[in-house]
């Protein structure tokens, strides 16, 4: 951890330093992702419309094709990359051009809402004339029409004629389809064919970026009791039954792994009684008893987020400890099952956010610094962090992700693109 610390501290220590006035070259970049804004909110608006859950197999890959069409009209080749039935998900979009100068570039966003077509409509409308709202507004349709527009600049303007620049949408980002090493399989082909990965999801605000990410996993306890008549509760020979394990075993996780820094978890449900019945894919429990049997069976499932393996691994291993432990007449199993992995910190990103800077100090839009890797949870970059130099959180600015009031801020997703655009065009030189 005290790399992390480290990095962190040379993060801070990063003040924007005299930059250059942008070269005529990048003023024109500023000038035609300003020229191309009306037409690229239209298509933000056109793909906000279109419901795209991320069961949604259809509505996924019509907003896949809005953006494929606009692409190819750019001269990228497009690809859709189709994953098994079994994972019930709609598959991935790819665009991209090949050059052989400049660093390899990899641009991350996902077609994918947490909007399923049955929750209530929140189409595309301007609240006021900075503010929008909509279904997956800026979690992420705005990312996704603001690589695009980087693209469409560079394009237009003839600056990326032997550039490599590969940009991924996910179809399932939201709810990934499992197993991960195949609905990811192509996705960490395409990260180590590259030099660098540029995330597109939520800007944390306009000066600070994503040099980290803390991972999730998931976990889930059972305890079983001996069952017999609760007047013999605290009997010598007697049982303190599951439900008693299970708190034991749930406060002794809070007294133990409280107060790590960059570590959470969760109980997120629990149930237990003396008929249990469970469904672990819905993390849904029924259960049944009465106030004078002691429980024979309680189930938790939780959530266990980190950032790096090693604190994954000692906070597990921790648990197992406190776990078989256990009070008189009771047994309890854990079991862990990986999620989306951390994006550490290391200093190739750093790097990267020094090169953002010097591009907003140029552009007179102030300093950008890293923010902390705690204040945001998994996303796709942390499949592809461990091969590639990374930043994330280059995505449009707002409010409210996943929640039906979500909003964007569109006064500043100009001012995002473009100096985003400039940024890349600097990394392909």
């Amino acid at each position: 951890m005290k790399s992390f610390f480290f990095l962190m501290l040379l993060a801070a220590a990063a003040v924007a330093t005299q930059a250059q006035s942008l070269t005529a070259t990048e003023q024109k970049i500023v000038a035609e992702v300003q020229r191309q804004h009306a037409t690229n909110v239209e298509l933000l608006k056109e793909t906000v419309n279109i419901n795209s859950g991320s069961l949604n197999i259809a509505g996924v890959k019509a907003v896949g094709e809005k953006l494929a069409a606009a692409y190819r009209k750019i001269g990228f080749t497009t690809e859709w990359i189709t994953l098994p039935d079994s994972l019930k998900r709609a598959g991935h979009l790819v665009a991209y051009r090949k050059g052989k100068k400049g660093k390899r570039i990899l641009m991350i966003g996902h077609l994918d809402t947490v909007f399923e077509p049955d929750m209530e409509a929140n189409p595309f409308r301007m609240i006021n004339d900075s503010t929008a709202t909509g279904q997956g507004v800026v979690d992420m349709k705005g990312g996704n029409v603001m690589m695009l527009a980087i693209c469409q600049a560079l394009a237009n303007l003839n600056l990326i004629d032997d550039a490599t620049i590969v940009c991924y949408y996910t179809g399932d980002e939201e709810s990934t389809g499992s197993p991960e090493w195949v609905s990811r399989q192509d996705f960490i082909a395409r990260a180590k064919a590259s030099d660098i990965a540029l995330g597109f999801e939520t800007a944390q605000n306009f000066s600070t970026v994503a040099i980290g990410r803390r991972g999730s996993s998931s976990w889930k306890l059972t305890v079983q009791g001996k069952q017999s008549h609760s007047a013999g509760m605290f009997g010598a020979n007697g049982s303190y039954g599951a439900i008693y394990e299970a708190a034991r075993i749930l406060t002794e996780f809070r007294q133990k792994l409280e107060g790590e820094k960059y570590l959470t978890f969760s109980p997120g449900v629990i149930a237990g009684g003396t008929e249990l019945n469970t469904n672990d894919e819905a993390f849904r429990a029924t259960v049944s008893g009465k106030t004078n049997i002691i429980a024979p069976a309680t189930v938790v499932y939780g959530d266990l987020r980190f950032l790096g393996e090693q604190q994954k691994a000692n906070a597990r291993n921790t648990m197992r400890q406190i776990v078989v432990n256990n009070l008189r007449g009771t047994t309890a199993q854990i079991e862990f099952y990986d999620g989306f992995p951390s994006m550490e910190p290391k200093p190739g990103n750093l790097q990267l956010v020094q090169q953002l800077n010097d591009v907003s100090m140029a552009m007179g839009l102030g300093p950008v610094k890293a923010g902390d890797p705690g204040s945001r949870g998994a996303g796709d970059i942390s499949w592809v962090a461990q091969y590639v130099d990374c930043i994330d959180g280059l995505g449009a600015s707002g409010g409210g992700a996943h929640a039906p009031g979500e909003t964007i801020n569109m006064k500043e997703l100009p001012r995002l693109t473009e100096r985003a655009a400039v940024f890349v065009y600097r990394l392909t030189r």
